[in-house]
């Protein structure tokens, strides 16, 4: 059946569903709907926290399992260095045991071989045309420091604790400036100190005249590098 339009300017209307069309929400529809606008507020402020709160609850968990990874890397670290310090304070004990082992040993060393460094000193000082008459110890008696029979008056100590040994050196000499040679070699000596002459006098041995000296010294531990040790059983190749 065919139709003809005889009124100008009227148009057909489509039939529903004949296009596309995309149409807006009615706001102002849909605000004329809202009888109570306080419940709008409410409801964004609700979505705006709980949109904060879930967000805040995100970057605490990150940053949770960061905290986390770290602390678990400072355990490891401290369980490393707390063995390393244990083991440190093993080495200090040991360290501090020898070394109070060493300084018993020093200490008799050093009381065991003082008479065999004075006269070995002495020896070395001794200078020509000179002999000696007798060593002892200062206050009388020839009684090594320490043995039974040293006169207790021969021995004092130190600030530090450290023995004091003094000792009287008697002898002649036919040249005076032998004398003062033996004192200035005397003097020198890094086992020796306080070297003081005490009295001279002349005598006559043999029909000749000859200076006899008496001198006062100390002992004295030399420094380390004055000191050379040699083992006492060498293994013969």
């Amino acid at each position: 059946m065919i139709e003809i339009n005889l009124l100008p300017g009227k148009k057909k209307k489509a039939a529903p569903g004949a296009g596309f069309k995309l149409a807006l929400p009615d706001f102002q529809g849909l605000l004329a709907s809202i009888k109570n606008p306080w419940l709008l507020v409410a409801s964004a402020a609700s979505v705006i926290v709980i949109g904060g709160g879930l967000l805040w609850f995100i970057t605490q968990s990150t940053r949770l399992r960061v905290l986390e990874g770290r602390l678990t890397d400072v355990q490891a670290e401290k369980r490393r260095f707390d063995a390393v310090i244990a083991q440190k304070r093993q080495s200090e004990r040991i360290r501090d045991s020898l070394v109070g082992e060493i300084g018993v040993i020093r200490g008799i060393d050093a009381d065991r071989y003082i008479w065999p460094h004075i006269l070995d000193q002495v020896t070395k000082a001794l200078p020509p045309y000179t002999w000696l008459t007798g060593v002892s110890v200062a206050g009388g008696g020839l009684a090594a420091p320490g043995a039974p029979g040293s006169s207790p008056a021969s021995q004092t100590t130190d600030s530090t604790g450290v023995t004091q040994v003094r000792v009287w050196i008697t002898g002649s000499t036919v040249d005076i400036q032998a004398y003062t040679t033996f004192l200035r070699q005397l003097a020198a000596s890094p086992w020796l100190a306080d070297v003081t002459p005490a009295t001279t006098s002349t005598v006559i041995e043999a029909d000749r005249p000859v200076t006899a000296f008496n001198v006062a010294v100390r002992y004295r531990v030399a420094d380390s590098v004055y000191i050379r040790t040699v083992p006492l059983i060498q293994s013969a190749r």
